[in-house]
């Protein structure tokens, strides 16, 4: 069965989904989205932006162009990731 299946998932199924999402929730990608969120809610949609930009350009040419230290442009493209997880995992 596949994730498109789920409509006519089981209880057993649902209860193996629920364990599954609790495991993605205790990771370190998880803790660091949801930490960068709570922190700056103001902030989450222009770091999400700014991550896809990065990952559609390269990061090597977007902080080339953007005159962004290579290894700011990582931190921004991990953080925009892992926002977009834990957005994704807490639904």
């Amino acid at each position: 069965m596949s994730v498109v299946d789920l409509p006519g998932q089981s209880a057993a199924g649902a209860a193996s989904g629920d364990s599954f999402i609790e495991s993605l929730m205790d990771t370190d990608l998880y803790s660091m989205g949801a930490y960068f969120s709570d922190t700056n809610p103001e902030l989450v949609d222009e770091v999400i932006e700014r991550s896809a930009d990065i990952e559609r350009r390269g990061l090597r040419c977007f902080s080339e162009e953007e005159g962004v230290d290579l290894e700011d442009t990582f931190r921004t493209l991990l953080t925009g990731l892992a926002v977009r997880y834990y957005k994704s995992v807490a639904g």
